[in-house]
């Protein structure tokens, strides 16, 4: 399916193919699911993709009516992390409409640096 191979692509390190298959995978008229948001999320924090990380979190709702899981803010996070936005990141745990669990403060931990 489009979501395995999305997921495979992030998973991998290959954050841009996972945003083209999505691509590909809209223009087929395919509709993505929960699981392929945390594929993208992924990819775009693999990738170093900030500013289109916020976009797909966006578009989940307002395009799909999806919503965020614990899973999704775990990935932003972790994208947040990555690009060295730490105070963002900790705002976005503090504020997100779940009790974060250790998973999501060992992604902020994990990006920072001494």
């Amino acid at each position: 399916s489009w979501t395995t191979m999305i997921a495979a692509h992030s998973q991998n390190g290959h954050g841009k193919g996972a945003l083209e298959l999505y691509q590909q995978m809209q223009l087929k008229g395919v509709v993505p699911n929960e699981i392929t948001f945390v594929g993208i999320l992924s990819g775009c924090g693999h990738a170093g993709l900030l500013d289109d990380g916020w976009c797909y979190f966006a578009s989940m709702g307002r395009d799909y009516g999806l919503t965020p899981t614990l899973e999704h803010f775990v990935c932003m996070i972790d994208l947040l992390g990555r690009a060295g936005q730490l105070g963002e990141a900790e705002a976005l745990i503090i504020n997100m409409p779940f009790e974060p669990d250790s998973v999501a403060w060992m992604n902020l931990l994990g990006a920072c640096r001494i």
